[in-house]
């Protein structure tokens, strides 16, 4: 109850906020520094978006300390990141959505994953080091961004530039997972280097390299030289080492900008048998041994863009990406710590030809700009799926579509501005889909911001709904190449309020309100039985629908003191249906709140940050044998901390900090049945984190 009214007291002070006068003269002018480039016609300021945009800073992403994109996320109010100790990935849930409705992009080109394009990012491979700043968009983006930017979009922006002749720089950091850290084989090790030139005032280039090696977490198993059976062999979070490599070379003259990207990413995951089998042979005579395996994961990425202003504005992408999986197997000999029969086999596949492009222009003295573009993606996909009779069988499908859309905006007043926009593609193994959206901006006196907009957005199915079969004893589970893409009806609003106290103390405030229905959504159902084994398939037969109310509000002083604090409301109502079992419309309620503070000591520099988040008591659907039920998770806090200090003229930086501080790992989700409680556990993480961060930068002018 003190949760439900700490929420509600900063629902009512915002509006409160949003109702005050400045201190100042409402008349003097805001000075915002963000640009930015996501649904936007041309690069422009927040204030001017008729989308509400929200920015993630290097300095933010800096004073995490964090590892992976997860670490950054979980900071931010409506999204909670999902993390898997089996497989090693960590995906993204918002609004209650799974990563198949994020979509993720690098500099405006969604990324490349082993079953699909852009979504189902597992964010523990996205390298932070080359990261300028994160703009995250929410609600439908179907018209600028195509297929499956439902629940919004991240757009991840790199640098491209050099502030010296030759800038050099190298990181390294070590960091406790849980308990368990030593130099070699425990904890997280990672180091980073990257050297940018300008050979002159048009031409520069960047090269860089990220290894980040982290060594499980053992948790309640024992490790990989178990002998003993009693299926507590391998670990709680697998083991896995990361390597990416990139280059970016950048022509800038006037008004035309060309670069090139290239990114090349390994990671390798361990993954260790619970059970220990025993073996006989001559050599070794008895002997213990577990049916082990690794995953290897690569990706490589190119991106080419060509862009410029002048008559008319231009901005074209080509970008080919390819990852694949591969899975080694072996058997691992506990005893004389050795493998044989090793086999490897590629498991997964996808290789990406993209290219997007936008022509724009203004017209009227600049009241009304437009933008015409195309979006072209070949989507190459190869899977081993299972087949009857313990067999495998290989499938090789493209999914591709060729898109157009045009976006209008239009300026009635230097306050008032409207967007239109509309997008048609044809797919290839879908039935055409079409999205469109209307917006509306309105600066209303005392700097106060209403936004306001209507979308259609689509999602088309993965290649795993399509193509994947689990086929084994006593389970049954279909793909569906009949599937049809969902569609969703979304609107959103919001006003926002900056108040100046004085030239150095600027607030923000916003309100905003969205609703979402998806129609057609893709469920595992019961088709029937073989023999007495039950076969599900994917088929379109659920509903969603979700309401979020959300307030964030945040305050800085110089450039010494930020500032915010944020609470949501999420209302999820969906129609599950799995051909026995159906679910009821009712609404189920999910709250949280986040709040950060960085101050710097001016004198000294050092930088102080703290960043914490509470999720709220959730309900969601859970199936059983008797039907849908409604389960709890229980709430939790999360807080992250960190201390940096420069020295030698900000050449050198350590930051010390901790995250997860309230140590939390498993979260309990309980379910009442006929009135009995079971409860089972959700996984969230390893524990309280300690982690040292030391880089050193060197700028070069000659």
């Amino acid at each position: 109850m003190k949760t439900v009214l700490l929420l509600t007291s900063i629902f009512l002070n915002s509006y409160a906020l949003l109702a005050q006068k400045d201190t100042l003269d409402s008349k003097k002018i805001i000075k915002l520094d963000d640009v930015v480039v996501s649904a936007q016609i041309e690069p422009q300021s927040i204030k001017k978006s008729i989308k509400n945009v929200q920015v993630i800073s290097e300095k933010q992403i800096k004073s995490l300390g964090a590892t992976n994109l997860g670490d950054v996320l979980n900071q931010y109010v409506n999204i909670t990141v999902m993390p898997d100790g089996d497989s090693g990935r960590s995906t993204v849930s918002l609004f209650g959505l799974d990563a198949s409705y994020f979509k993720v992009l690098v500099d405006n080109v969604p990324l490349v994953n082993e079953g699909g394009v852009g979504n189902n990012t597992d964010l523990s491979q996205i390298n932070l080091d080359d990261i300028e700043r994160i703009e995250i968009i929410e609600g439908a983006m179907g018209v600028t961004h195509g297929a499956n930017a439902i629940s919004g979009i991240l757009n991840i922006i790199t640098k491209r530039h050099a502030d010296n002749k030759w800038n050099l720089t190298y990181s390294l950091q070590e960091e406790s997972v849980g308990k368990e850290y030593n130099l070699t084989t425990r904890g997280r090790h990672i180091q980073n280097f990257k050297a940018s030139h300008n050979l002159n005032d048009h031409w520069m280039f960047s090269i860089g390299t990220t290894r980040n090696k982290f060594n499980g977490f053992l948790g309640n198993y024992n490790g990989k030289y178990v002998l003993y059976n009693d299926q507590n062999r391998g670990y709680r979070f697998l083991p896995r080492n990361y390597l990416q490599t990139n280059a970016v070379i950048n022509y800038k003259k006037e008004h035309f900008n060309t670069f090139y990207k290239f990114e090349l990413m390994n990671q390798d995951i361990s993954f260790y048998d619970r059970s220990i089998k025993l073996g006989y042979n001559d050599q070794w005579g008895r002997y213990k041994f577990g049916n082990d395996r690794r995953y290897f994961y690569k990706r490589q990425f190119h991106h080419l863009n060509i862009n410029g202003s002048g008559w008319l504005n231009y901005n074209f992408s080509l970008s080919y990406q390819e990852q694949t999986r591969d899975d080694e197997y072996f058997r691992y000999i506990i005893s004389r710590r050795l493998e044989t029969n090793n086999t490897t086999e590629r498991v997964e596949a996808m290789k990406v030809g993209y290219s997007k492009g936008e022509l724009s222009k203004s017209f009227y003295d600049r009241k009304l700009a437009l933008s015409i573009g195309y979006e072209a993606t070949k989507n190459k996909g190869f899977a081993v799926v299972n087949a009857a009779q313990n067999r495998t069988k290989e499938v090789n499908e493209s999914i591709d579509n060729y898109d157009g859309f045009l976006v209008s905006e239009y300026h009635f007043t230097p306050n008032f501005s409207m967007g239109l926009g509309g997008r048609y593609s044809f797919q290839s193994l879908f039935e055409n889909q079409y999205s469109f959206s209307i917006g509306a901006r309105y600066l209303l006196p005392e700097n106060l911001e209403w936004r306001t907009s209507v979308g259609r957005s689509y999602r088309t199915p993965d290649f795993y709904e399509l193509f994947s079969n689990i086929i084994f004893e006593g389970h049954y589970f279909l793909g569906n190449e009949n599937l049809i893409p969902e569609s969703s009806l979304s609107f959103d609003t919001s006003l926002k309020k900056i108040t100046l106290f004085c030239d150095d103390l600027m607030m923000k405030n916003q309100l905003s309100l969205s609703h979402n229905r998806i129609k057609d959504r893709i469920t595992n159902a019961l088709i029937g039985y073989e023999g007495s084994t039950p076969k599900y398939q994917n088929i379109n037969i659920s509903k969603y629908n979700y309401i979020n109310l959300a307030s964030t509000n945040a305050i800085s002083l110089d450039e010494n003191l930020e500032a915010n604090i944020g609470a949501s409301f999420t209302w999820i109502s969906q129609i599950i249906n799995n051909n026995v079992h159906k679910t009821d419309d009712r609404y189920l309620l999910n709250m949280g709140i986040n709040a950060g503070l960085t101050y710097t000591l001016p004198k000294w520099g050092t930088s102080v940050s703290g960043y914490y988040k509470w999720a709220g008591k959730s309900q969601l659907w859970a199936a059983t044998t008797n039907g849908y039920i409604v389960s709890e998770v229980d709430p939790y806090g999360w807080l992250d901390a960190s201390i940096k200090q420069p020295f030698l003229g900000k050449k050198l930086e350590l930051t010390l900090g901790a995250r997860n501080l309230l140590d939390i790992t498993d979260v309990k989700r309980t379910l009442t049945t006929e009135g009995h409680n079971t409860s089972s556990s959700v996984l969230l993480g390893y524990g309280r984190t300690f982690f040292l961060k030391l880089t050193y930068n060197l700028d070069i002018n000659y």
